[in-house]
């Protein structure tokens, strides 16, 4: 393992980029470098984040003390970018990415104690339970509630679409403590142990085939007092904490280059490069990554120097996955017959599995703040300024 003392902010830019791009190359498995169509789970995804954490790479926007390696915006921008262009497969870390800042922030001593170290260690996965029927974009409409009961809560209601469920230990959830006016107000963040009494899981198929989501059922749950983060009614402030600067890497070009790669690999495999129907629709999609690409870098350089805007964000989420699902498109379009094979096939000298690409790309304009709600943060802001 890596000495804790040793600073990569000290390395230059570029030192550290070849370093990890270094390290990929020599451990990185062979078999997970499918970034589109594979998103590690169960072991596969706790193997990945132990391999991390021994050896110094895990958990870059971590502070050292608590396990991280504590890098600036700039290097972890290069960290992401060196796993997209290695081809990395897609692995949660709820618990990293999304917990542990909020718990950083939040947390206890106590809390950050019991669980952090675990989360550093990639010993245990965690989901997180947001969505409920009703109450997804929309999130402040959540109905599960939270009463209290001298040294606990009791927990009752129900999440969906909560990813990796079945494969994960823990929870941490959002729940109604008290009924308010305004309905952002009284909800509460919670963390729970996902083999508690009274909880049940039930997997969801989507149409990928896949069964990465779940819904979970709580009925008359018992979580300890100890768990609740912050303050009673403050869940809401919590749950905006998780929107950081991880935000920029959901505007990530990465899922729109690759796909974009395969579109490339499939014209020229079935001899359509040279069509003029084909060559005009590469240069659109071209000229649009180039253009996605552009703005994240001006947003990341943005991000860095601390002027980021929100609305600079929503926009960028919006061209990124609303980009990735017409590269998906124009994929099955010059596919021909093959556009409706169901699982990966042989076309020409090239191996794809068309369909999943297409079904992956589907959701990926609602995951992260559904893009509606993101042209109204966009819209608030001008209209806003325009008063």
């Amino acid at each position: 393992m890596l000495e804790k003392s040793f600073d990569r902010n000290a390395m230059s830019d570029e030192a550290f980029r070849q370093e990890f791009r270094a390290w990929l190359q020599t451990n990185y498995p062979e078999e997970w470098r499918r970034p589109i169509v594979l998103r590690l789970q169960d072991e596969d995804e706790r193997r990945w984040l132990r391999m991390l954490h021994e050896h110094g790479w895990r958990l870059p926007t971590w502070p050292k003390e608590h396990g991280g390696m504590g890098l600036s915006l700039a290097k972890q921008l290069i960290y992401h970018e060196e796993l997209e262009r290695h081809g990395a497969a897609r692995a949660l870390d709820s618990g990293g990415v999304l917990l542990g800042p909020v718990l950083i922030k939040y947390g206890t001593p106590e809390q950050q104690a019991r669980f952090l170290p675990e989360i550093a260690r990639g010993e245990v996965l965690w989901a997180q339970g947001y969505s409920e029927p009703n109450a997804g974009s929309d999130l402040a409409s959540l109905r599960t509630t939270a009463v209290r009961d001298g040294d606990h809560y009791i927990i009752n209601g129900t999440k969906i679409w909560t990813t990796m469920v079945m494969f994960s230990k823990r929870m941490f959830l959002l729940a109604r403590t008290s009924q308010e006016q305004r309905k952002q107000q009284g909800i509460s963040f919670f963390l729970l142990d996902l083999d508690s009494p009274g909880i049940s899981i039930r997997p969801i198929q989507n149409l990928a085939g896949d069964t990465e989501f779940g819904q979970v059922f709580f009925d008359n749950v018992r979580v300890p007092a100890e768990n609740l983060v912050h303050r009673e009614g403050q869940g809401w402030n919590v749950a905006k904490a998780l929107l950081g600067d991880e935000r920029i890497f959901t505007g990530s070009p990465s899922l729109s280059q690759h796909a974009f790669r395969i579109f490339e690999r499939i014209a020229t495999a079935l001899g359509v490069s040279d069509y003029p129907a084909t060559a005009a629709l590469h240069a659109s999609l071209y000229c649009e990554l180039h253009d996605l690409q552009a703005l994240y870098a001006a947003v990341s350089d943005a991000a860095i120097r601390g002027t980021a805007s929100p609305e600079s964000m929503s926009m960028l989420k919006i061209l990124a996955t609303e980009l990735f699902q017409r590269i998906s498109d124009a994929t099955l379009q010059i596919a021909g017959s093959y556009a409706g094979v169901w699982n990966e096939c042989e076309i020409g000298s090239q191996f794809e599995d068309l369909r999943k690409v297409f079904m992956i790309a589907r959701p990926a304009s609602i995951y992260g703040g559904a893009n509606e709600i993101q042209r109204d943060i966009i819209a608030r802001s001008i209209l806003g300024k325009a008063a």
